[in-house]
């Protein structure tokens, strides 16, 4: 039973996902929504979806906590990515400095988990928003798009063991295979560009296999893998023939677009289970 309360915070990344939270957490109850946009990321869009919206520049971290206390904000969530290299590109306040200055490690998790701790310390707290997401993850099963070939299979099964240890690794959560080989992991560029270079590498008969998974132990407050119509555009410019994705674990926004692009680019998009109960 999810506690569903009556003012809820928005960190609000790119593209649709945070729109689609803000309209799952309207129709589960929450009366008031506050959110924190950040220039050149954040769809102007989400101001039409909440009460109030504040708008920053990726690193002014004291403003985006005061964004939520001034106006009682006791609980928020973290939705939409940020592009990379705007982590790094970013002109830090004195506060976001000091944490950077603590942290040995620097990725994804470690960042945002200290702003999880930084946002605390003022009371305000960052809960996983997956319970109102949960409806957009596709269970084992689910499959657009013409069927994979045995060789596909072959490669979908082998991928996500390699995604499932690069993940482990910290290093990406995304592979591109083809033939047994692997063509391109995912680092600090993202997906979008991991699947362009891998299916630059697949030749000019493309054909690769692409396999996005969740992280072991995966921290769902401040990252849930998800996949959408630009996804699936990627893999058509590069060729991809296969996108397959972990069940239950990863958001499929956008996904009447989705299908219509699986079938037009004719892309097979599967959700498989754990390594060793392969489902696609």
């Amino acid at each position: 039973m999810v506690t569903v309360p009556e003012t809820l915070g928005l960190i609000a990344g790119n593209r649709t996902l945070p729109l689609l939270l803000a309209q799952q957490a309207r129709a589960a109850g929450v009366r008031k929504l506050v959110a924190v946009a950040f220039e050149n990321e954040t769809d102007p869009a989400l101001a039409q979806c909440v009460d109030e919206i504040v708008w920053l520049r990726v690193g002014q971290l004291s403003k985006m906590i005061a964004a939520f206390t001034q106006r009682g904000v006791r609980q928020c969530v973290m939705v939409g990515q940020i592009a990379p290299k705007n982590l790094f590109d970013l002109r830090p306040d004195l506060r976001a400095m000091g944490l950077l200055f603590r942290l040995k490690e620097k990725n994804a998790h470690t960042l945002f988990g200290a702003i999880a701790d930084e946002l605390r310390k003022d009371g305000v707290e960052l809960i996983d928003a997956l319970p109102w997401l949960q409806p957009l993850m596709p269970v084992a099963g689910f499959s657009l798009g013409p069927n994979p070939t045995e060789a596909q299979r072959v490669d979908i099964a082998f991928g996500l063991r390699i995604a499932k240890e690069i993940a482990r690794l910290e290093i990406g959560q995304t592979v591109v295979v083809k033939d047994g080989t692997v063509l391109a992991v995912e680092g600090f560029e993202g997906t979008d560009k991991c699947l362009a270079r891998g299916g630059e590498l697949a030749g000019p008969d493309g054909g690769a296999v692409a396999v996005k998974v969740a992280k072991l132990r995966h921290d769902t407050r401040f990252d849930i893998p998800c996949l959408g119509q630009t996804t699936l555009e990627t893999c058509a410019a590069a060729r991809i023939a296969v996108l397959a994705f972990e069940a239950g674990k990863t958001l499929l926004l956008d996904r009447e677009a989705v299908e219509a692009a699986a079938r037009r680019h004719r892309i097979h998009l599967c959700a498989h289970g754990a390594v060793e109960n392969q489902s696609c």
